[in-house]
């Protein structure tokens, strides 16, 4: 049976040689490395401990209610379960939320992997991390970095956020770095609805960050901004004859469409995660049966 990764975290690359997906990962004792072969997820340690593992998130469609449209159902189920990798540091959730704030997904893509190259932890291959004695899954083709530590992004100077595009977001960058310093203890500890809004709290962040942060470390997506482009443009997509809200102004379609989202998900807050991260899925994700291929969905 094939595997179905989701690969909405702009840290998954595709290994040139391979056709596999990669992705580097910083936990609370090491670095790892996360790959997609056409034998499933493999998870490497390479360099630090194994003592924390990063948790894989598991959706299925199947378990939506049947208030949720029968083309949108339908388009869902097709895909069938998938599989996330939770991101295991509450810092890159962050830092991943600021660097989408005004921007496309492609240029978020292009900012956060930019961002990582200048300044952060370049991930050493499988098997030659000091600590690991592991040596599972194929090297990556490319050199891959984790992102920069807090305390590395507020030693940084003005020119050096200008110089990889942040100028915009080195605000937001410096004031999250000082209150996740701060306050990590206790934030790591907050389920998914109290993380979103403690992170609300810190200037420059606002709901849309927070939320997506909070979902993308605790693996739950209820409390994704379900109103998102990303969501919307998907959900159109697999099922483009239902009405969805529209209204002359954006900030109108997205409350309309929120609204709507909520109605369609239920009053249960796990199927609202569900329809969501199944959403996010369809449009990014990759297939063990499909290694090397094209997504026909990506745009």
């Amino acid at each position: 049976m094939h595997t179905v990764l989701t690969t909405d975290h702009p840290a998954w690359q595709e290994n040139t040689i391979t056709g596999h997906r990669q992705r580097p990962l910083r936990t609370a004792d090491g670095l790892w490395l996360a790959t997609l072969t056409p034998d499933g997820l493999d998870l490497a340690c390479v360099d630090g401990t194994e003592d924390t593992k990063p948790t894989l998130v598991t959706t299925d469609p199947t378990s939506l209610p049947g208030t949720v449209p029968p083309a949108l159902l339908a388009g869902l189920r097709g895909l069938g379960p998938s599989v996330r990798v939770a991101n295991p540091w509450l810092w890159d959730a962050i830092t991943t939320a600021v660097l989408r704030q005004v921007v496309r997904a492609d240029q978020a893509r292009r900012l956060y992997r930019g961002w990582c190259a200048a300044h952060g932890t370049e991930l050493p291959a499988p098997g030659n991390g000091p600590a690991s004695g592991h040596d599972r899954g194929p090297a990556p083709d490319r050199t891959l970095h984790t992102a920069p530590t807090p305390e590395t992004v507020l030693a940084l100077t003005d020119e050096q956020f200008a110089a990889v595009g942040t100028t915009f977001h080195r605000t937001a960058l410096r004031a999250a770095a000082n209150a996740y310093l701060e306050h990590r203890a206790r934030w790591e500890r907050l389920d998914a609805p109290a993380l979103a809004t403690a992170l609300v709290g810190v200037p420059r962040i606002g709901p849309w960050t927070a939320a997506a942060a909070a979902a993308d470390f605790t693996g739950d997506f209820s409390v994704y901004p379900h109103a998102d482009l990303a969501v919307r443009t998907w959900a159109a997509r697999i099922a483009p004859d239902h009405p969805w809200p529209a209204a002359d102004k954006p900030k109108k379609t997205e409350a309309l469409f929120g609204a709507h989202w909520h109605h369609l998900a239920g009053d249960e807050p796990r199927h609202l995660h569900t329809l969501t991260l199944s959403t996010l899925t369809w449009g990014a994700h990759a297939r063990t049966d499909q290694l090397g291929g094209t997504d026909p969905h990506r745009p």
